[in-house]
């Protein structure tokens, strides 16, 4: 359901409202003591310099002998008075500075972990349609305006509006026309805090999505900076990035100019404001009309109302950048996470796998269409296809990264409908490995032990031997301890896919994927590896998911597809009898490598993977 902004904000500032409160007070007692210095100025001026009799309030606290004493005495103990009370005010800052700093962490940890909590729940296909960069961006610099609209702006608009009614009262205690006049002019600040605001809010928006783009393409660059380099495509980049920075730095220039403008007439009116009340104080102090000790407090006040109330055009402003970013992470917060079955089910998984007449499609591109096949449990299947037929979709489909929609097929594991399995349940019993495996930037032991982090390093090397990394990896200079560097930047293609597998094998799982996950390794050593794993594989279903005929060969059962269609479906010599699309596949690879490795392993092991 849409959370309101309201409802969020609220979400994460009830569990620390106690602190913002308490923050509130120390800022409201910091106000009250501010207040009393202009007093004692008018008194000072009046009374112990001017001659007229001290305030009520001074002759019931002031003991005897101070009311006795002579106008130096008099004036020494106003100045201990201001000591004390800015002592007092030190104090107050001091308790609402804490707070502020105690409260706001608080918020802003409780909204980055249900964010971070959130965003590893949302299905696979809401992170494919969003970018990193702008997931990040969202995550970070949003967070923090937030942060800063409601541990900033938040508590200084309450301690304004406390401002200006404790200021009112005092101003209309002393002078009932003057404060008119001053009380006049707050409306049209507010007014044109207002009607700005309601300009700048949509141009905030361009901006944070433009500095979004510009950190998704940060992001993609530091990522394939491989590529880049390969290519020799720094000069793109680099052009590509001026582009974007100048459309964000053209965007934040334009905020600039209307910043400029509501500063600069803004201040014109608080000018003219405070122009006009120091113009009629002066008036009525020549009058007789105000002490001279009233004037200079009436102004002082003046000054403390009308620079709060002008700063509300900033509160007002930020305030609109808030909004835009407290939607950006409503956003990811009312994004459905994945949901588990009422009821879900943990059936056995080393059974059969039944693609009952599945269709499937990306938005309005099909991909799948009525697909049925069938994966005997302890087996080894190969799908075959070119890019584009649906290959990697069914796999998707069978870990549940994509749903099927209704009424569009099923499928089904030893007879139960995947739909009713626990997702996790379901995921932690097939270990797949993708073509572009990704790693991160541990250590290379770490990176296999991911799955089970206890696993000792026999453990570990066992199932580095299968993947045929082990002895790649005790050359490198740290062996088992080589930090990788992000996704696997310091390792080849080939050594990465190994891997991922030797990672994927950790799980002992009963069903095992390698969705063309040995794409980047050469022939021999995709056979060593398919031979490896027949001795280790045990009783686990095998998934392989290729191209390249040679590694697909072997298999118990291979189906073919053809634009999203079962095209045949049979073991190699089966297919190969038929002399349809899996024979024109095998007469086109059967040159060169793969052919010289093929005859090579005659009359050796002809039932691997």
């Amino acid at each position: 359901m849409k959370q309101s902004k309201q409802t969020l904000i609220w979400r994460f500032l009830r569990p620390c409202l106690w602190i913002f409160a308490l923050t509130l007070v120390f800022s409201m007692g910091n106000t009250v003591l501010s207040s009393l210095t202009p007093q004692v100025v008018r008194v000072a001026v009046d009374s112990i310099l001017g001659g007229e009799p001290l305030p009520k309030v001074v002759t019931t606290l002031a003991p005897d002998a101070l009311l006795a004493a002579g106008p130096l005495t008099q004036l020494l103990a106003a100045a201990g008075f201001l000591l004390v009370v800015a002592v007092l005010s030190g104090l107050c800052t001091y308790g609402s500075r804490m707070g502020t700093a105690i409260g706001s962490e608080n918020f802003v940890k409780a909204l980055r972990d249900a964010l971070f909590r959130h965003i590893q729940r949302l299905p696979y296909a809401w992170h494919v349609r969003h970018s990193t960069g702008e997931i990040i961006q969202r995550c970070t610099s949003d967070v923090e305006v937030v942060r800063n609209f409601v541990t900033n702006q938040l508590l200084e608009v309450f301690r304004v509006v406390f401002l200006v009614g404790f200021s009112l009262v005092v101003m209309a205690s002393m002078n009932v026309s003057m404060t008119l006049i001053a009380v006049a002019f707050l409306p049209v600040i507010l007014l044109y805090s207002l009607f700005f605001y309601t300009r700048i809010a949509k141009r905030f928006l361009t901006a944070d999505e433009a500095e979004g783009e510009l950190s998704t393409l940060v992001q993609e660059n530091l990522t394939g900076v491989r590529v880049v380099r390969a290519f020799g495509r720094e000069k793109w980049e680099v052009d590509r990035f001026d582009k974007k920075n100048q459309r964000f730095a053209s965007l934040w220039i334009q905020l600039g100019k209307l910043l400029s403008a509501y500063w600069g007439i803004g201040d014109l009116i608080t000018g003219l404001q405070i122009l006009t009340v120091i113009s009629v104080g002066v008036v009525q102090t020549v009058h007789g009309q105000i002490t001279l000790g009233e004037f200079l407090a009436f102004v002082s006040y003046n000054q403390s109302l009308v620079w709060p109330v002008r700063g509300l055009g900033r509160i007002l402003s930020e305030m609109s950048k808030a909004g835009v970013s407290i939607d950006r992470l409503a956003y990811i917060l009312d994004a459905s996470p994945e949901e588990e079955p009422a009821d879900a089910l943990t059936p056995p998984m080393d059974q059969d796998i039944v693609f009952d007449h599945v269709s499937f499609a990306y938005g309005e591109q099909p991909v799948l269409q009525d697909v049925s096949f069938t994966i005997p449990a302890g087996k080894t299947f190969a799908v075959l296809g070119a890019t584009g037929s649906g290959k990697s979709t069914l796999m998707h489909l069978l870990d549940r990264l994509y749903d099927l929609p209704p009424e569009q097929g099923k499928i089904t594991i030893g007879g139960v409908d995947i739909a009713k399995i626990s997702r996790s349940y379901l995921r932690k019993n097939i270990g797949i490995v993708l073509q572009e495996p990704f790693l991160f930037s541990r250590t290379i032991r770490e990176n296999i032990a991911a799955a089970r982090p206890q696993a000792t390093l026999e453990e570990v090397r066992l199932h580095a031997g299968t993947a045929q990394v082990d002895q790649a990896i005790l050359e490198f200079a740290d062996g088992y301890d080589t930090i990788i560097g992000e996704r696997g930047v310091t390792l080849s293609g080939g050594q990465k896919q190994r891997v991922a597998i030797a990672r994927t094998l950790m799980l002992d799982a009963p069903i095992l994927i390698f969705d063309d996950s040995l794409s980047a390794v050469d022939a021999e050593t995709d056979a060593k590896i398919r031979d490896a794993l027949h001795q280790a594989k045990g009783s686990a279903t095998v998934i392989l998911v290729s191209h390249r005929i040679t590694t697909l060969m072997q298999a118990d059962c291979i189906l073919v597809l053809q634009d999203g269609r079962v095209a045949e479906c049979g073991s190699h010599d089966q297919l190969m009898a038929r002399h349809g699309l899996y024979r024109e596949i095998y007469d086109l690879q059967m040159t060169g490598e793969d052919r010289d490795l093929l005859f090579g392993q005659e009359g050796g092991d002809t039932h691997g993977l």
